[in-house]
């Protein structure tokens, strides 16, 4: 499936279908995230019930500490 992820068009494998998918392979499942598919804010609660589809707009924010 294509999707675009923050700005850029990509390929993801096969096994990536769901939200929790897409954090667990870029290894930010445990981090505190926004996730925003097509313009709408998914809560963190749908992410392992929100399927993704081909073509589909991911905007991922993660916070990051520091000063």
């Amino acid at each position: 499936m294509r999707v675009i992820l923050n700005g850029e068009l990509i390929q993801l494998p096969e096994h990536v279908v769901f939200i929790s998918d897409v954090l667990k392979h870029y290894e930010i499942h445990n981090r505190v995230v926004i996730v925003e598919v097509n313009g709408e804010i998914v809560n963190k609660v749908e992410h392992q019930s929100t399927r993704l589809s081909d073509k589909d707009r991911i905007e991922i924010v993660h916070f990051v500490g520091g000063g």
